[in-house]
Formats: C-alpha cells, sequence, structure tokens
C-alpha cells in the first residue's frame, strides 16, 4: 500500500527537496506551504498535493488537516516549516520575537496537536520534526532562533514518551548548513 506523507514548508531549500525525494520513492506527498499558487516545480509531479497552509494560524491548521484526512490516511508528518530570526536580541522587535516562535516552534506544536487524533486511532504514525545543530548548541545573534529549535527538541523527547505507548514515534532530524536559501529568506 502506497504510504503518504505531509510535509510544512515545501516552497522551497529542505521541504521543497524532502517532497521531491519522498515522491521519487512513490509515497503520495501532502506538500503544504503559505502560497501553493507560487509553486511551479512541485504541482508536475503526480502524487504530490499542492496545499495551502500556514503553520502560524491555529485554527487553519486544524481546519486542513481535517479536510486532509477526509482524502488521506497520512503516516507521516514532516514539520519542517521554518525560519532563522538572526540578530542581537537587542535590535529585534517583540513582533519579530513573536512571529519567530509561533512558525518555528508554535508551528510544530499545532501541526502536531491536530495529527494526534489520526495516529492514535490507526494505533501508528510518525512525526519527523526538522530543528538545526542551532538546537543543540547556542550561537551568537541567534538567540531567538537557538530557543526555538531547542524548544523543539524537548517538545519531540517529551512527546516521544507520551504517544510511544500508542505506536506513534517521534523523530528530529538536526541539520547543519545546507545549499538552501534558507539565509536569504530569514530576517
Amino acid at each position: 500500500m502506497q504510504k503518504t506523507i505531509l510535509i510544512t514548508g515545501t516552497s522551497s531549500g529542505l521541504g521543497k527537496a524532502t517532497a521531491k525525494l519522498f515522491h521519487a520513492k512513490g509515497w503520495n506527498v501532502i506538500a503544504t506551504m503559505r502560497n501553493p499558487e507560487k509553486e511551479n516545480e512541485l504541482k508536475e509531479l503526480p502524487n504530490v498535493t499542492l496545499v495551502k497552509l500556514d503553520v502560524t494560524d491555529s485554527a487553519v491548521i486544524q481546519k486542513t488537516v481535517s479536510t486532509i484526512l477526509q482524502s488521506y490516511s497520512v503516516d507521516v508528518v514532516l514539520n519542517n516549516a521554518g525560519y532563522g530570526l538572526i540578530g542581537p536580541l537587542e535590535a529585534l522587535t517583540n513582533e519579530q520575537i513573536l512571529s519567530q516562535v509561533h512558525t518555528n516552534l508554535f508551528g510544530v506544536i499545532n501541526v502536531t496537536r491536530a495529527f494526534v487524533p489520526h495516529f492514535r486511532e490507526r494505533k501508528n504514525g510518525t512525526f519527523i520534526n526538522i530543528t538545526s545543530t542551532f538546537g543543540l548548541m547556542g550561537y551568537p545573534t541567534c538567540s531567538i532562533y537557538n530557543a526555538t529549535k531547542f524548544a523543539v527538541d524537548g517538545f519531540s523527547e517529551g512527546l516521544a514518551y507520551e504517544l510511544a505507548q500508542f505506536g506513534i514515534k517521534v523523530k528530529v532530524v538536526a541539520p547543519g548548513g545546507m545549499q538552501t536559501d534558507f539565509a536569504g529568506r530569514s530576517l
């Protein structure tokens, strides 16, 4: 039976590359992003479905996941959406900090929370949360980004213990530097 993965943040970089990889391996891919109408490459691939999703809006997440689960039985959720807020702490505004936390941390929490009932019912499922080497050690001018990635690591570890009894796995991938436009898109 063909498996299905939902990936957040597939408009570029690691998310887009992961969508292509899973597609090449024969999976159904639900590629989520804020502006799917701008995506030209993934929409041409069979068994790749583009879905509009802003991970900073918990109500939209719940509604979107509910709609997806009416058509698909999702096996894996890969929480990838995120960006880097870079700069000295005193130069960052409250709005910038809140946006970073809402995207990089609450996005992961809310997407995960929306899928837990589906996985519990199936007694199977996997969450893969993308963190960063910046979630393993601190770097100057990256304190808020570090905080969100450290938090995703802690969230994932605690959740893995919480959900193991239901046959649900939680994994963390912490990539280092890669050739993407991450730095250009980050603030």
